[in-house]
Formats: structure tokens, C-alpha cells, sequence
């Protein structure tokens, strides 16, 4: 039963991160609406954008990378059998992967990738860890 629980573990860890991830996204268009006339999903007049879009732009991707790491990390890490924390890092190296993807398919400036890699998925990942433990050991103590 092993092997089926840590496959569950993480493939429950992927989808919920992919949902915080994708639900993010849709959330930033209304909370932070694009400059009038321009069209963030498409890549060509996102990069014609680029100049135009200040800091905030960037926030609610960086988030949905961020959360949507730590949310598949600890529910990868909580789901998983005891001592199998390291279905959280698969779940990182997984999103990271999907980061480094999208830098080089999506433009951007050089501070915002610097900081989505290095930042948003392997540090969640860790955290995602940290946090299940916490969990796990204070639900051992009911």
C-alpha cells in the first residue's frame, strides 16, 4: 500500500497546487486589471507591454507560484506515509521545473525571474515540510 499512497500523495499534491496555482491567475486579472488595451495573454503584446507594467503586475504570479508550491508541498507531505517528506520536494522540483518552462516561453523581466525561482518553489517546498511536521506532530499528541 505504500508505493500507492506516496503516488496519491503526490499526485493529490499536484492538483491542489495546480488549482491554488491556476485560481490565483484568474483571481489578479480583477483585482489588478491589466493597463487599458492590452492583452496579457498574449505573449506578443505582453511583450510590447513590458515597459508599461509596473511591480504590482507581478505580484499575484509570484503568489499563485509561491502558494500554489507550499499548498502541494504540504498536502503531498501530510497525505504521504510518515517519513516520505520528500514527496513535498517532488512537488517543488515539479513546479519549479514548470517555472523554469514558462521563463523561458513567457516574457519577463530579469528581477521577476530571479526571484519567482528562486523564492517561489523550492523555499515552499521546504516551508510546506516544516508546516506538515508541525501538524503531524501535534495531531500525534491527541
Amino acid at each position: 500500500m505504500t508505493p500507492l499512497r506516496i503516488a496519491l500523495a503526490i499526485i493529490f499534491g499536484f492538483m491542489a497546487a495546480s488549482a491554488v496555482n491556476m485560481g490565483l491567475v484568474l483571481v489578479s486579472g480583477h483585482l489588478i486589471p491589466p493597463p487599458p488595451g492590452i492583452d496579457l495573454a498574449d505573449p506578443v503584446a505582453l511583450k510590447a507591454a513590458l515597459p508599461l507594467l509596473g511591480p504590482q503586475y507581478f505580484l499575484f504570479p509570484f503568489l499563485s507560484h509561491a502558494l500554489g508550491t507550499l499548498v502541494g508541498a504540504l498536502l503531498a507531505c501530510l497525505f504521504a506515509p510518515a517519513g516520505k517528506e520528500w514527496t513535498a520536494w517532488v512537488i517543488g522540483l515539479m513546479f519549479l521545473a514548470g517555472g523554469i518552462a514558462a521563463a523561458v516561453m513567457i516574457p519577463a523581466p530579469a528581477w521577476f525571474l530571479f526571484v519567482d525561482l528562486a523564492l517561489a518553489y523550492i523555499p515552499m517546498a521546504w516551508l510546506g515540510i516544516r508546516i506538515g511536521e508541525t501538524l503531524s506532530r501535534k495531531s500525534a499528541t491527541f
